[in-house]
């Protein structure tokens, strides 16, 4: 099949893909980009295609690259080619790698989560950093979580920067975004335990009683939780710091709490 070929930096498509790199056409547009075969094959396991698959002309061959490729085509996708220098004006990086895809966002209302689906979730309120919010992903992975819930004005889990730090997980794991005052309602509407680490009135965490489905609600990085919206939760619990640092990194808090809520379930 003959495939489209691009060679010039003015391209249309070259400039549409490269603005999916800012949030705003991102949200403007429902798109996104991947990039890298790792990341790609982990989507395409998952059983999400990219719209569009550009890649490097003159590239080695490889069997995962070829098995996307025939599976976008038969999806009714595009397959382009063009030239390393153009994949790195559309990635912003200088060493690009020699695939990317286009990808559709997926629906992140809270009306697609089954909250019996998992025996925990996670729950991110003002989360700014995308590096931590991959690695939120990559945790709800690893403890069978049903997914991130972000709530109020958190990173982009489709940028770049998410993308590539979650290691696929955003492939695998739900993703939600509301506003507290759409979350509390959805949440009380049903069975769910919301637990947050706190000073105020908390119990140490590894003697609470946990109970699923447990939603896991970490602050902002600097900021932390809102008194008020540590007192609409369920439990509080608090986490020993035995050094000189006064807390936790968002992203390891939300994990450290992930395994002990998994291991009470469990035990």
């Amino acid at each position: 099949m003959t495939r489209k070929h691009i060679s010039g930096f003015s391209n249309p498509t070259v400039k549409y893909l490269r603005s999916l790199r800012d949030k705003k056409h991102r949200r403007r547009t429902g798109q996104f980009l991947v990039e890298g075969l790792r990341l790609l094959e982990d989507a395409r396991v998952n059983g999400r295609l990219p719209r569009e698959l550009v890649m490097a002309e003159n590239r080695d061959p490889h069997e995962l690259v070829d098995r996307l490729e025939a599976e976008v085509e038969a999806a009714g996708g595009e397959v382009l080619t063009t030239t390393p220098d153009i994949l790195s004006k559309i990635t912003g990086k200088s060493n690009a790698q020699s695939v990317v895809g286009l990808f559709d966002e997926w629906d992140t209302g809270l009306s697609h989560i089954d909250r019996d689906a998992a025996p925990i979730w996670l729950v991110a309120q003002e989360l700014r950093d995308p590096g931590n919010l991959g690695t939120m992903l990559r945790t709800c992975d690893a403890v069978g979580a049903g997914g991130l819930i972000l709530i109020d004005d958190c990173a982009d889990p489709f940028s770049a920067e998410a993308v590539r730090a979650s290691m696929g997980a955003v492939f695998t794991q739900n993703v939600a975004r509301a506003r507290w005052d759409e979350f509390i309602p959805w949440l009380r509407e049903g069975a769910g335990q919301l637990v947050a680490a706190s000073l105020r009135d908390a119990v140490p965490y590894r003697d609470a009683a946990y109970q699923g489905p447990c939603f896991i609600l970490v602050g902002n990085e600097s900021q932390g939780l809102p008194e008020a919206y540590e007192a609409e939760c369920d439990l509080r619990v608090t986490m020993p710091m035995r050094g000189r640092a006064d807390s936790l990194n968002a992203a390891v808090a939300g994990a450290v709490l992930a395994y002990e809520v998994l291991a009470g379930l469990e035990g």
